[in-house]
């Protein structure tokens, strides 16, 4: 279909908790899918959640090492001890800050057939299920840091040539 513009820091939309789809093979989802596989296809760019494009529906696309995949209805589960990692977000361009991930996840959920979809990995793969199923929950990376790492983290936002100031 097309690559999405991604919503920045300070969209509501990216507050926002996602609805589960009800519907799988709903034309719309089929349309949704390829939005969120074309806008995450390009290098440099490890997840799009359906939040970052606008859409608060519980999906989201990947991209590790070119490998690219998608899940619907996602449910994450962690393992291990959680390690500080630098990340990044399409969603707070030009950042990336350390804060405590797992080392290793799965979700699961079903693609647009309604056939089960089991996503699972450790190290990018790890630290983007973490990432994006954050989103779909309506919480942005950022929340996660260190509070003296946030504070440093929300002052360079304010200073971002991209951050609309009201």
């Amino acid at each position: 279909m097309t690559e999405r513009q991604i919503r920045l820091f300070g969209d509501p939309v990216l507050r926002s908790t996602t609805d589960p789809i009800p519907d799988p093979g709903d034309p719309r989802v089929r349309a949704l899918v390829e939005d969120l596989i074309d806008t995450v296809e390009p290098p440099g760019r490890a997840g799009v959640a359906a939040t970052q494009i606008g859409v608060g529906l519980r999906a989201f696309s990947v991209n590790i090492d070119g490998d690219i995949a998608y899940v619907l209805n996602p449910v994450l589960e962690v393992a291990g001890e959680p390690a500080l990692v630098d990340e990044g977000c399409l969603s707070v361009p030009g950042f990336f800050f350390p804060r405590l991930r797992y080392p290793w996840a799965r979700v699961t959920g079903v693609d647009v057939d309604g056939n089960e979809v089991v996503l699972e990995g450790d190290g990018l793969m790890a630290q983007a299920l973490q990432h994006e199923s954050d989103h779909l929950d309506g919480k942005l990376y950022i929340e996660g840091l260190e509070p003296d790492t946030k504070r440093e983290a929300m002052r360079a936002i304010r200073q971002a040539d991209w951050f609309a100031r009201p």
